[in-house]
């Protein structure tokens, strides 16, 4: 399931192809660092640990990193349930909206989108190619048109026509960008006067090949509109896998999902255990 870790900690591969039962801290440290994982947590994660480091106690280490209160929101809160993709361009947002509404879809669940990114034409083409494949309805404009203008006709369609699950798309924009920034936040407010308490869930994409650099972004659109969770795309092409743990630590917010792949079904639950157990085979041999 996490074969990206194999990248991530492939530093030790070869020496690891046999199993050991403890780790020196400084290859640790090493192969942490070479993962992604912030030096300032390698530090802490260090600072616990002895000079020779069993599995069960790496395993508790990096466990500890992912114990926080996070407001966990389920997707069948709600009927429709309206959720709003944020990210910056290039991300991989609406290829991971075509892998939630296949997912929805898969569970037996309706499904409509919306091509809340007016901001570039290619935005809503591909949107809609990706509707007419999974074979869903979608509500598109032309580029240019307003943004808000979308959510509000999306929201009250899939009231009208009894869909179980809404997903928006919106525009790539960079957090430094006032007016897109200012765009965003009147989306967010048109989607509660359409239905209130809409959107249920604003989830926040981050390209796992970015690494670490993903999280001064993640904070600045927290802040903009409230990041409900997070979902982590690119993950099967990357060696920055340890970067997950950099994520929790300084986000400590839900990661929902993560993508692997192109293709529709290539999105998987983020699962805390089967990740820290992928970074530990990797270190110590598979148990």
């Amino acid at each position: 399931m996490f074969g990206f870790i194999k990248k991530a900690f492939g530093v030790g591969k070869q020496e690891n192809a046999i199993k050991r039962s403890k780790v020196e801290k400084d290859e640790l440290e090493d192969l942490l660092l070479e993962a992604d994982v912030n030096y300032e947590l390698v530090e802490k994660i260090l600072d616990q640990l002895p000079e020779s480091i069993t599995r069960v106690q790496l395993y508790n280490s990096l466990i500890a990193v992912f114990d926080y209160k996070a407001n966990w929101i389920d997707s069948n809160s709600y009927k429709p349930f309206i959720e709003m993709i944020i990210g910056v361009n290039g991300a991989g947002k609406t290829t991971t909206i075509s892998k939630l509404a296949n997912k929805y879809k898969k569970e037996g669940k309706s499904v409509m989108l919306g091509a809340g990114d007016t901001f570039r034409a290619a935005a809503i083409e591909q949107l809609s190619r990706w509707a007419t494949k999974l074979n869903v309805p979608i509500v598109a404009t032309q580029q240019g048109h307003d943004p808000s203008a979308v959510v509000f006709d999306t929201i009250k369609s899939a009231i009208a026509k009894d869909i179980d699950n809404v997903i928006i798309d919106t525009a790539g924009r960079l957090h430094t960008q006032v007016n897109l920034s200012e765009e965003l936040k009147k989306m967010v407010r048109v989607a509660n006067k359409a239905l209130e308490g809409a959107p249920h869930r604003k989830l926040l994409i981050l390209d796992g090949t970015q690494g670490s650099s993903t999280i001064n972004q993640a904070k600045a659109f927290d802040e903009m509109v409230g990041i409900d969770g997070i979902i982590i795309t690119k993950l099967d092409g990357t060696a920055k896998g340890g970067a997950i743990l950099s994520i929790a630590d300084e986000l400590k917010m839900p990661i929902y999902y993560i993508g692997v792949g192109e293709k529709p079904e290539d999105l998987i639950n983020f699962n805390t255990k089967d990740y820290v157990n992928s970074i530990l085979d990797e270190i110590f041999g598979e148990a």
